[in-house]
């Protein structure tokens, strides 16, 4: 059984005042959640770990007459995008609870065919570039079954892509975050000296992986034969969070969901 349709997310008109502490386009202001999402959440609480296939459009060589193939790849949700999921054992430095937002979210790694899929498929009027480690528009669709509730949740939409250096001022950085920000809801009032960074948000997605997870974005190309010669083992852990061959690997995705 699948969802009924819930109709297309509602554009946010309503934006925050500029904060100086946060390098992004203007951020919105919404009522609250979207309407399918206590229904969405509570389906995922049966799911151990909450895994879904996530498709994409993978470009093939021009002289072909298809210019694209699908392609599909077990994920793991990882939370909502600025409603990151509690982990006591999470060592990074978290944002304050400021915004949050109905995006989901999940890992990628930067080797990964999906993260060029992501990049390389916005079309023309994408509202986001490729080219660097932070862009997207991409076209996808993530599939969660949930046994327990017959339930079948379809939902398509675009995903961005989130890379080191986020907080920079490259045409991909600020594009993904006038888009993503477009997105975010307030839900708390700017407080003294508390701030809020893309840099922090997604050093702490990377934190709230395990060691031996971390250490897997320096480990072997995905889908490499391994070779022990070259220094590179599985299970290796990464328990510095600045580590630089495993943070410039990583990727943490955002997808908004526009249809179910």
């Amino acid at each position: 059984m699948s969802t009924p349709f819930l109709g297309r997310l509602s554009p946010i008109s309503t934006h925050l005042s500029s904060n100086p502490h946060l390098a992004t386009g203007e951020m919105s202001s919404s009522a609250g959640p979207a309407p399918w999402r206590e229904l969405f959440s509570h389906h995922l609480t049966h799911l151990r770990p909450p895994i879904f296939t996530l498709a994409t459009l993978h470009p093939v060589p021009s002289h072909t007459s298809i210019t694209v193939l699908p392609r599909a790849r077990t994920c793991v949700f990882r939370g909502f995008w600025g409603t990151l999921p509690p982990n006591e054992r999470n060592p990074a430095v978290l944002n304050p609870p400021l915004f949050r937002s109905d995006l989901l979210t999940f890992t990628t790694d930067a080797r990964m065919s999906k993260t060029s899929d992501i990049l390389d498929t916005a079309g023309p009027d994408s509202q986001t570039v490729s080219g660097g480690p932070s862009g997207g528009g991409g076209p996808v669709e993530a599939v969660f079954w949930v046994d327990e509730t017959k339930t079948q949740w379809r939902v398509r939409g675009k995903a961005w892509v989130l890379g080191p250096g986020i907080d920079g001022e490259g045409e991909g950085e600020r594009k993904v975050r006038e888009v993503v920000g477009e997105r975010m809801r307030r839900v708390k009032e700017w407080e003294g000296d508390e701030d809020w960074s893309w840099e922090r948000e997604v050093e702490g997605h990377f934190g709230n992986l395990s060691p031996v997870m971390r250490g897997s974005f320096k480990g072997p190309e995905p889908g490499a034969e391994v070779d022990y010669h070259q220094g590179k083992r599985l299970g290796e852990r990464v328990d510095d969070l600045r580590d630089e061959e495993a943070r410039g690997n990583f990727r943490r995705d955002v997808m908004e969901g526009k249809g179910f």
